[in-house]
């Protein structure tokens, strides 16, 4: 009876250890895929260039760490209520340089006014949204000339029916953010529609000069694409882009 017992007890104990070890496996095996994973955060859905995220257009998704790159995005936090820079695809890695939170909202003395187009005698056509561009005066009223010295930011331009304007397969955006010059001016070569509307960066002092030149209809502005716009190409490490 005893060793019956005795053998009871020990296979008891085997069963126990073999337990114990295949736990410790397991706890060990959870740990190593901690260590050699990352949550990072990432779009539900596509994101348009220049929309706005929200917390509920984000998500988590775990990559292995050898794909991870210093700034991926890790918290909704740092994504949420910033601005898509460039057009970013459902599940797309979310990148520092891939969004920002002022890129293109007027500075504390500015204010984002649309131009009236009855103002604009012309328009470049190969500006684009966070493009500086140069003003002119052009009519009878005044004699032509450069209305200020340094050049204004671009908010926005858009058609007819109210879409940004950008070369959708080449985005200049998109460009911008990657530092590429090359294809930022490639961009300009094609476009999803005319310009109709352009939405310009001003002081108050700015905006008023240029209404009291231009309501009687006697002048009109120019509006010029600056160089100085392909000095503020982003210089992300390019060589570790996903």
């Amino acid at each position: 009876m005893s060793k019956g017992k005795g053998r009871m007890i020990m296979f008891t104990a085997i069963l126990l250890s073999a337990f114990l070890v295949y736990g410790l496996y397991l706890v060990q095996l959870r740990m190593l895929e901690e260590q050699h994973s990352v949550q990072i955060v990432v779009p539900k859905r596509f994101i348009a260039a220049g929309e706005r995220m929200e917390v509920n257009d984000l998500q988590y998704q775990t990559i292995v760490s050898s794909a991870y790159v210093e700034d991926m995005i890790t918290d909704f936090e740092e994504a949420a209520g910033k601005e898509a820079v460039v057009p970013l695809g459902q599940g797309e890695p979310l990148r520092g340089w891939k969004m920002d939170l002022y890129r293109l909202l007027p500075s504390r003395d500015q204010s984002t006014f649309q131009l009236p187009r009855e103002y604009v005698l012309s328009v470049s056509s190969g500006i684009r949204a966070g493009d500086r561009v140069v003003l002119y005066i052009s009519g009878a009223g005044a004699s032509s000339e450069r209305l200020f010295a340094e050049p204004i930011t671009v908010a926005s331009v858009k058609t007819s029916s109210n879409q940004e304007i950008d070369d959708m397969d080449n985005p200049n955006l998109l460009s911008l953010a990657e530092g590429d010059r090359q294809k930022m001016y490639a961009s300009r070569r094609d476009a999803n529609g005319l310009i109709e509307f352009i939405n310009l960066n001003l002081t108050e002092a700015q905006w008023l000069k240029i209404d009291a030149l231009c309501k009687s209809g006697e002048n009109r502005l120019v509006i010029a694409f600056s160089p100085e716009s392909l000095n503020m190409v982003a210089q992300p490490s390019v060589e570790n882009s996903p």
